[in-house]
Formats: structure tokens, C-alpha cells, sequence
């Protein structure tokens, strides 16, 4: 039997009050002599018939009422009447959204891939003389369909498809769902791929794919901005051959920069030295900064001699 569909029976809060009540007080009455045992009897079996006529179905429920087996129509929300013996109820019907989950193993993919796919589909009765009567177990139907359409999606893609696409994917099984429930009155809303696995050794080599990808872009990247780089060089070169003033100026600047920390050091190749006259502003520095430590020292103290 489906779970989703329950058969409750006669018993509820109302039909037991209706029954339970009235025969405490006929027996009551028979226990005080006021009323004979047949018509005691009588009345118990009136109350038990009017008991067993009232239903009750829940807010997201809808009873199938079948007449002498015939389909007779759908009760509720709520409670009700039926015919008693002549009436029954077959089912009652969930009308809430619903979820089922489902699963494609070791599945190829078109590329001859075996995957691993979870996914989850939800769905509701929109039609209930449709679910009761187009399909015995509709849940199960539902499963098994979402189960042979999510393979034959798997079997039409690519598995970097199925990695990169697949909100795609998910909205063409709905679609294929959809077809096969729309006759029996249930629709399907949302499908979704929840894991797609695959074998350990491809996933490691599509790891170590990705990281040589990775690696080639950065080599790209640098070889970019060295490429850059020599070529501002250049026109750097060609400005300064123009213009020697710049070229000494950009000398004492890069000297600047080095000795602005104390206690560093400047290796300067000798051409440079006489191209831009460093040798002469390097030993001024060098003066300067031999002057400076001079003055940071504190001065000895004089001892007077007796």
C-alpha cells in the first residue's frame, strides 16, 4: 500500500462521542427501568449506524468515497457523511508537496564515465480522482520513472556537462517527469541534483589537470609581465639615452633609496659608476653618514689634572 495513502477507518473523536454517549444513557435508563431492553437495543444500534456515517479528513486530505464499489466522489476537508454498508472510503489522499528521493548508480555517462548521481524530486496531487483512480501506488510509479529518466539524462551528457550544468539537467528530467505524471493528475515541481560521484582515480586525475591548468596560467601571467616589463624598459632606455640630466637623476634616486636605511649596502657595477658620476655621490653618502654617526656619539668626559 502507499504510505502517502491512508485508510483511516470509522473511528474518530466525533463517531465515538456519537456512539460512547448515547448508550451510557440508554443504559442508564434500562439500569433505572425507564426504557425496556429492546428498545435499549434499538437505540444503540441507531447511534452505532449514525456513528460509523461520520467521517473525518484533515485540512491537506480529501476522501475517495466509492458507492457499491463504483467511484461516488471526494469528501472533505473536514467532516461528513456517508451511507453506511452501502458507501465506503478507499483512500485519503496527501495533497501536500511531497518529496522523494532517488538515485542512479554507476550509470555511464557519454563519454563511458560511471557516475554516482542523488537527486531529489518534489511533487503533488493536484488531481485526486486522477491519482485514485489512473494509478495503484503513484509514489512508487514516481520514483521509479525519476529513476530511469535521471539514467537516460545521465546517458545523453558528458560528464563535464553533468559537473557544470546541472540546474540544466534537473530541468530536463522535470520535464520528462512531468509528461509521465501529468495523466494522473500528480505534478512534479522541482527537481534537484544533489551528489554526483565518480571513481577516486578520475577524480585525482582531474585534480592534477586542474593544477597544471593553474600552473600554466601563472607561467602565461609572468611571462606576460615580463614581456611587459622589458618592453617599458625599452622605451625608458630610449629616453634616457636623450637625455643624460634624467639618466643622472634617476641614478642619485636609485642611490637614494638604497643607503635611506642605515647599515645598508649598494653594489654599483663600475660602468655605472662612470656613466653617472656615482662614485663621487656614493663617497659623499658615505661621508655623511660616517659625519652623522660622529655626532651621535657622547663626548668623553675631561679629567682636571692635580
Amino acid at each position: 500500500m502507499n504510505v502517502n495513502v491512508k485508510n483511516k477507518g470509522w473511528a474518530n473523536p466525533i463517531s465515538i462521542s456519537v456512539l460512547v454517549i448515547p448508550a451510557l444513557i440508554l443504559f442508564a435508563l434500562h439500569s433505572l427501568m425507564v426504557i425496556n431492553s429492546i428498545v435499549a437495543l434499538s437505540g444503540i444500534l441507531v447511534f452505532g449506524l449514525l456513528s460509523a456515517s461520520i467521517r473525518v479528513a484533515d485540512q491537506w486530505e480529501r476522501a475517495v468515497v466509492l458507492r457499491m464499489g463504483k467511484f461516488n466522489g471526494l469528501k472533505g476537508p473536514g467532516p461528513f457523511f456517508i451511507v453506511p454498508i452501502i458507501d465506503q472510503i478507499s483512500a485519503y489522499i496527501d495533497q501536500r508537496v511531497r518529496v522523494s528521493a532517488f538515485k542512479a548508480e554507476q550509470t555511464l555517462t557519454k563519454d563511458t564515465v560511471p557516475v554516482n548521481v542523488d537527486a531529489v524530486v518534489y511533487w503533488t496531487v493536484w488531481d485526486v480522482e486522477k491519482a485514485a483512480l489512473e494509478v495503484q501506488e503513484y509514489q512508487k510509479a514516481i520514483e521509479h520513472i525519476a529513476q530511469t529518466g535521471l539514467r537516460d539524462t545521465i546517458g545523453k551528457h558528458e560528464l563535464a556537462t553533468l559537473l557544470q550544468e546541472r540546474d540544466k539537467i534537473a530541468e530536463d528530467l522535470q520535464q520528462v517527469l512531468d509528461n509521465n505524471t501529468n495523466p494522473w493528475g500528480i505534478t512534479c515541481q522541482t527537481v534537484g541534483i544533489k551528489d554526483i560521484a565518480i571513481p577516486e582515480d578520475l577524480a585525482e586525475a582531474m585534480s592534477k589537470e586542474a593544477q597544471a591548468e593553474r600552473e600554466r596560467r601563472a607561467r602565461v601571467i609572468l611571462g606576460t609581465a615580463e614581456t611587459e616589463i622589458a618592453e617599458k624598459f625599452a622605451q625608458a632606455s630610449k629616453e634616457y639615452t636623450d637625455n643624460p640630466v634624467a639618466l643622472h637623476l634617476r641614478g642619485m634616486n636609485m642611490l637614494f633609496e638604497g643607503l635611506k636605511e642605515k647599515g645598508s649596502m649598494v653594489i654599483v657595477p663600475s660602468s655605472a659608476l662612470d656613466t653617472m658620476n656615482l662614485g663621487a655621490m656614493g663617497g659623499l653618502v658615505s661621508l655623511a653618514k660616517i659625519n652623522e654617526k660622529t655626532t651621535e656619539k657622547p663626548a668623553e668626559p675631561v679629567q682636571a689634572s692635580e
